[in-house]
């Protein structure tokens, strides 16, 4: 399952996060919940894991915001607030289960996945994805542009899954930081800026038309928009 984890606390994130991807499944991570609401309205998941109590949204309001919209994703509430008061508020909104911390890993786990077997129609697992005749397979882990095949090495794989994911969108240092390298706090190293160059070099040096874009004081972004 591809699965978006929206929680603040950086060290329960990178815990909830690395387990699930060692379960097998796709994991991207909010640490607000406005960032959380722009990545569920542009991402296409199976499941939301979500912290109710969130810096410049609540958990409550993103998940009621994205329910008026007509999203059936199942989601999963996470929070320390356990009095049945509290477990109703977030049903009313919309949540499909409700978790209080703390809580067991495993536990955690199971619902989840209980979450996505009740799925009567679950979304396929996007695999390829093509921008401006760039072209990415994760499955086979190949890269093509205009038909022409591109080396990309692990981390550079990665980097620029992780673009074509949020293709036309910002993606700022933090996301990529948290994301591509599962760094959750900012080790002042120039990591991304060296990536972010040998990725320029391979899908765009040869090219007539530049794809991948620094937005400054942004982030990035791979679009064939000008």
């Amino acid at each position: 399952m591809r699965i978006l984890v929206v929680e603040d606390d950086s060290e329960a994130a990178m815990h909830v996060s690395k387990g699930l991807r060692e379960a097998g499944h796709v994991v991207d991570h909010a640490l607000d919940g406005e960032v959380g609401l722009n990545m569920a309205g542009a991402g296409d998941y199976d499941a939301y894991v979500i912290d109710r109590m969130l810096p410049k949204l609540d958990g409550v309001s993103l998940l009621t915001r994205r329910r008026s919209g007509g999203d059936e994703t199942p989601a999963l509430f996470l929070s320390a607030l356990g009095e049945v008061d509290d477990r109703v508020i977030g049903f009313k909104a919309g949540g499909d289960d409700y978790l209080v911390k703390p809580y067991a890993f495993p536990e955690l786990l199971a619902r989840v996945e209980a979450l996505g077997r009740r799925r009567t129609q679950a979304p396929s697992l996007t695999t390829r994805y093509a921008v401006g005749g760039l072209e990415i397979d994760v499955i086979t882990r190949t890269v093509r542009r205009d038909g022409r095949k591109i080396d990309l090495q692990p981390r550079e794989f990665r980097l620029l899954e992780y673009l074509m994911r949020h293709a036309g969108q910002v993606v700022t240092r933090t996301m990529l930081l948290e994301n591509v390298w599962e760094y959750h706090f900012d080790p002042q190293t120039n990591v991304i800026d060296v990536h972010i160059s040998r990725l320029r070099s391979k899908i765009d040096k040869d090219f007539d038309k530049a794809l991948l874009k620094t937005i400054r004081g942004s982030g990035y972004t791979i679009s064939d928009q000008d």
